[in-house]
């Protein structure tokens, strides 16, 4: 398939908003009216789609910082 972009989701890009806005995953689940496996999935394809490990690293990443040590 041509043309297809493997950035984050509209749904992804809600979710890593509300994870630079230190929610929780039960807190982004409860905002966004779904499971928090559903918001556990979402942050796992984000975190790969930004070549990211944890929250602090995709935090820092949003921050435009990095989180290296």
């Amino acid at each position: 398939i041509t043309g297809v972009i493997n950035g984050p989701t509209v749904r992804e890009r809600e979710v890593y908003a509300l994870v630079l806005q230190g929610r929780s995953n039960a807190e982004i689940a409860a905002a966004l009216f779904v499971g928090v496996a559903t918001v556990k999935t979402h942050i796992n394809a984000l975190f790969a789609k930004l070549g990211v490990r944890d929250r602090a690293q995709a935090i820092a990443h949003g921050l435009g910082t990095t989180a290296e040590r």
